[in-house]
């Protein structure tokens, strides 16, 4: 057997390492962003599998973040009887080995060059910009390391292993039952994540557009897709297709994703440049075709003033960071070939030194040299203190912001939801009744109104309901000055 390149090798150990950081980050799970609904969700879950109601407040409401996957994790919870994080901490474990294998089958569809693969993991990763961004569905390192636990990762990772099952499907003139299971994980990855599985569908749609099959395989592809939309239909724990208007009203929380894009995303310019190589040599491309697609979509959206659909954008940068890394082996002279490596070599550094505060989620910050402490970004506090008053099912009010967005990983429910809720018909009056029960000049009686209202038993903030608040009792205090307090009946 041939000894593999060194370069290889040095592709294969560095993927390896960062494999193993995000083994250890999964250890620590560092708090930021969605982990409270996700939590929430496994909470009520394990309560109560078949009418779990809203995981956020008081309310029987359905949700999409009962997706077939958390509704596995919740099994799991109710099952073994662990707490709900190290549940999350298994399905984090699950989602990485998804991911990384299913770039791998897909790389290996692509190039059969031994370090592709590897090569691809670190492209996904940090070429990316040396702006550093975080957010759900967006698999840079560190966004990785702060959302390894959410469903978006699990569904990304079957995302790949779609694509690669796909390719060879339509290669191979898959039988009936192929087709039929990629009908099914189609409608799995959608259920279990929306954008992620927009997302999957353009890179399905570019798959299958390349490889330009017969008829025959044109009808059991459309017997799948028939097959994956009765999965969505029948799904009994939301209306999957109720979610097609749920976008109106998001356009503010979505428009981030369309700023500082240059900043963000440069080093993805040398992706750019290789598909362009890609398309020199075939205008049927997948990965051409894939970037394409996903660059239509988010154009339209950004131009439309639909932001939501920003979340489509992994659907522009995965294909271009697969290019690079598969162009790193099948470009024509060698010379060339030592030339793409190094270039991606030098983007890979400046990505990777953008994102090296994520070794801070694993090694104390106090340990770190000055220069990597700089870029680390502490992650949340949790509100596990309240746990030794605060029981599952109790409502507490909670300002908007974090408090209404963590403290229902603990079994607890919050007057208003944390995050936007499409299904849930008096999210404005909630949100309003936080705003009034919080304003300066609230009265006494309205306050009280407002917890008779909600069933509210408790109240958390930093001391200025308390001190001025009648019926009210403190009983404890948490970091940051936060104060609870038992809602005296």
């Amino acid at each position: 057997m041939r000894a593999a390149p060194r370069g290889d090798l040095a592709a294969q150990a560095a993927a390896a390492v960062v494999v193993l950081l995000l083994l250890l980050v999964i250890v620590r799970l560092p708090w930021a962003g969605d982990l409270g609904v996700h939590a929430a969700t496994v909470q009520r879950l394990r309560h109560n599998l078949l009418d779990p109601g809203n995981p956020l407040v008081d309310a029987d409401t359905p949700s999409p973040y009962y997706s077939p996957w958390m509704l596995v994790l919740g099994c799991v919870a109710r099952v073994g009887g662990p707490s709900v994080f190290w549940v999350l901490r298994l399905g984090a474990l699950v989602g990485l080995g998804l991911l990384m294998t299913g770039v791998w089958r897909y790389v290996r569809t692509l190039s059969g060059r031994r370090a592709a693969p590897a090569l691809a993991v670190l492209s996904l990763l940090f070429l990316w910009g040396t702006v550093l961004f975080n957010w759900s569905g967006f698999y840079g390192l560190n966004s990785l390391a702060l959302t390894v636990s959410y469903p978006s990762v699990f569904a990304l990772g079957l995302a790949f292993h779609l694509w690669a099952w796909l390719g060879r499907a339509v290669r191979e003139d898959g039988g009936w039952g192929v087709w039929l299971g990629l009908g099914v994980l189609w409608a799995v990855i959608l259920l279990c994540h929306q954008f992620s599985g927009l997302v999957a569908s353009l890179g399905a749609i570019a798959t299958v557009v390349a490889a330009r099959p017969g008829r025959a395989v044109w009808g059991r592809l459309g017997c799948g897709v028939v097959l994956g939309l009765v999965v969505l239909l029948v799904w009994p724990y939301y209306d999957f297709f109720a979610l097609v208007g749920a976008g109106d009203g998001l356009e503010s929380v979505h428009r981030p994703l369309y700023e500082d894009l240059f900043g963000r995303y440069w080093l993805v310019l040398l992706g750019v440049v290789a598909l362009g190589v890609r398309w020199w040599r075939d205008r049927w491309d997948p990965l051409v075709l894939f970037f394409v697609l996903g660059f239509v979509v988010v154009a339209v959206g950004g131009a439309s003033g639909q932001y939501p659909w920003g979340r489509v954008l992994p659907a522009v940068l995965i294909p271009a960071q697969v290019a690079v890394a598969v162009e790193v082996g099948e470009a024509g002279r060698r010379a060339v070939r030592v030339g793409w490596g190094c270039v991606l070599g030098v983007a890979l550094a400046v990505g990777a030194w953008t994102q090296v505060g994520t070794v801070g989620y694993v090694v104390r910050p106090g340990d770190l040299p000055a220069a990597v402490a700089e870029k680390y970004r502490e992650p949340w506090a949790g509100y596990q203190w309240m746990t030794r008053w605060v029981k599952y099912g109790d409502v507490v009010m909670a300002r908007a912001g974090r408090p209404a967005a963590q403290i229902p990983a603990y079994g607890a429910y919050t007057v208003a939801p944390g995050y936007p809720d499409f299904f849930l018909s008096d999210e404005g009056r909630r949100e309003e009744a936080v705003r009034r029960y919080f304003a300066a000049g609230a009265s006494e009686g309205e306050r009280g109104a407002i917890l008779r209202e909600y069933g509210v038993r408790w109240v958390v903030d930093t001391g200025v309901a308390g001190r001025s608040g009648v019926g009210l009792r403190e009983v404890g205090r948490g970091p940051g000055g936060q104060v609870l307090y038992a809602v005296v009946r």
